[in-house]
């Protein structure tokens, strides 16, 4: 429970992290506010005292001293708006990386992931900040302050002033129940429309291929269509009460000039003052009337905050595990049961195997056996809902993932690539170390290839890997799974994309994995390269049919009658 609450927290504690700074602004807001009298007081000087007297001098000397009183307050604005700048960024500084592992695990996770949502979260946040509409709360708690020293130039000022002051806080707060709503609502659309269009844009080769784009298009106007009429609904209904705010501010500054005008005519006041409550008056309202114009940016940014607060709360932290030694390959799956991200039904249970270091296993089965599910669970990926999976006796699980990366090769049935040049996929982003990215390009047998590129290991493959054929993208992808010599090596459907040629270097990449003394377990569809094979483990249904050395397995199937159990064969014994 205590960590939950850790969590529960984070984001805020990113912000009490600049308490500090909020506190300084705070106070330079206080002297700013302080500072705003300036401008009502020079005012009442020049009317009752320069004009009465007509003495020049007074006048040079409060135009000279209000001149000075302006500059230090234009700085202490500058300061202000300065110490939120910093803060924001400090913010940005603080989140963003566990923002960043915090949307790729709720990838993993769930399966759908928040997307890029939460970094355009954490950007909204961040301008909110600098933005002029946190200057109105820093504001709005020095609007005593005005009302006060109207109270002080006449009991009716003040009481005006209050009046004035709670019919804009009751526009605020109309403001506040007619666009919630709708705008929290058409910001949830939003999110969805984008990711919707995001993922087509994926398959837009697949889309044009076959005239998908106009009924596409229809699907997502659709989405994007009712966003539109919420957020029309919501600015109506802003821009009504917007307008509304402007309008009764100058009616009310307006009105408290005839009340002055009144006083004077009683002879309770004087004309400097009349002018100087309504120049104090139309100060103490301004940050409510800001307040009101700048709401949608603070529902937007309530909204950002509330998204990343339940990322943050949902998504912990990476747990931190002491390093282990490095492994040899040893790996053992003991009654896994898993399912995919986002699923409660099981696609693997009760898996159980012991593979030695060093061993190179063939995983077959048909369609929705469950094998590509295995892969990502052997990986430490998926995680799982029963049982362990073991590497060298350690929990998957257990290991810090960049502790383990450089020990695992993994290649995926979907070749992804990342933009930038053959070298950096295959060194996977870290240090370019020359002999060992060449090294491993030509234990995959793919050397010569990656020299017929146009710039050779410089040649910038574009996103996804978009220069390249399939075949290239997915000997290229072998390279980056035997970079660094892994003790384990996972390669689902290798072969897919392959030609003859591309699959005899495939098998000579395996023969120099097995050389190595890497683990490798290989799922595939095609029995050509089961003959590299030690082993080899038959899925069904999610449950483990065969395993088995190659010969005895691939026998099993050579009898049609036969339906033997992992149970009947010897090696199940060995287990």
């Amino acid at each position: 429970m205590k960590q939950i609450n850790r969590h529960h927290d984070e984001l805020r504690a990113a912000l009490q992290a600049s308490r500090d700074s909020f506190l300084f602004a705070g106070l330079f807001s206080l002297f700013i506010n302080l500072l705003m009298l300036v401008p009502a007081l020079y005012m009442l000087q020049v009317y009752d005292r320069v004009l009465a007297s007509s003495s020049t001098p007074t006048l040079v000397m409060l135009t000279l001293l209000v001149v000075f009183l302006f500059a230090v307050m234009g700085l202490l604005e500058v300061l202000r708006a300065r110490i939120l700048v910093r803060v924001s960024a400090r913010l940005d500084m603080l989140l963003n990386p566990r923002l960043f592992t915090a949307m790729f695990d709720s990838k993993l996770r769930d399966g759908r992931g928040a997307g890029s949502q939460p970094i355009d979260d954490l950007t909204n946040l961040r301008q909110f900040l600098t933005g002029n509409g946190l200057f109105a709360f820093f504001d709005v708690p020095w609007m005593p302050v005005y009302i006060t020293v109207l109270f002080l130039m006449h009991p009716w000022f003040g009481w005006f002033a209050i009046v004035g002051s709670l019919l804009l806080f009751a526009l605020a707060t109309a403001n506040e129940i007619m666009t919630r709503q709708p705008l929290g609502k058409a910001n949830s659309l939003a999110i969805g429309a984008r990711n919707y269009l995001g993922g087509n844009l994926r398959n837009a080769e697949a889309m044009e291929a076959m005239g998908m784009l106009e009924r596409v298009h229809q699907r997502w106007f659709a989405r994007h269509h009712e966003v539109l009429k919420l957020q029309a609904l919501a600015s109506d209904r802003a821009g009504f009460l917007t307008s509304a705010s402007k309008v009764l501010r100058m009616t009310l500054q307006s009105l408290i000039l005839g009340l002055g005008a009144y006083l004077v005519i009683l002879q309770v006041s004087t004309p400097g003052i009349m002018i100087a409550a309504s120049i104090l008056l139309g100060r103490a309202l301004a940050p409510v009337d800001l307040l009101i114009g700048s709401w949608k940016g603070f529902l937007s940014a309530r909204s950002a905050y509330q998204r990343l607060h339940d990322l943050l709360r949902l998504i912990p932290e990476r747990p931190r595990f002491m390093s282990l030694p490095a492994p040899d390959g040893t790996l053992s799956l003991d009654g896994v049961l898993a399912a995919p991200p986002g699923s409660n039904v099981p696609v693997l249970r009760g898996i159980r195997f012991d593979i030695p270091a060093g061993e190179i296993v063939g995983v077959i089965g048909p369609s929705a056996a469950g094998k590509s599910t295995l892969a990502r669970v052997i990986l430490g990926v998926w995680p799982v809902a029963a049982g362990k999976v073991r590497l060298n006796g350690a929990d998957i699980s257990h290991w810090n993932r960049e502790e383990l990366g450089p020990y695992v090769g993994y290649l995926p049935q979907d070749i992804e690539l990342f933009d930038g040049t053959v070298s950096e996929n295959i060194a996977r982003f870290g240090e370019v170390d020359s002999e060992k990215v060449v090294a491993a390009a030509q234990r995959a047998q793919v050397h010569e290839m990656i020299l017929h590129l146009p710039k050779g290991y410089d040649t910038s493959i574009g996103e996804g890997g978009a220069v390249l054929s399939g075949g290239q993208r997915q000997r290229i992808g072998l390279a980056r799974a035997m970079y660094g010599n892994p003790v384990l090596a996972v390669l689902d459907e290798p072969n897919s994309n392959l030609d003859d040629q591309g699959e005899a270097a495939l098998v000579r990449a395996i023969a120099q994995l097995k050389a190595d003394g890497s683990t490798v377990l290989i799922i595939t569809h095609r029995p050509s390269i089961l003959n590299s094979v030690d082993k080899i483990l038959v899925l069904r249904e999610g449950m483990v049919e065969m395993f088995g050395p190659r010969d005895q397995v691939l026998a099993q199937f050579a009898r049609p009658t036969a339906v033997a159990r992992p149970a009947t064969l010897p090696s199940q014994a060995a287990r």
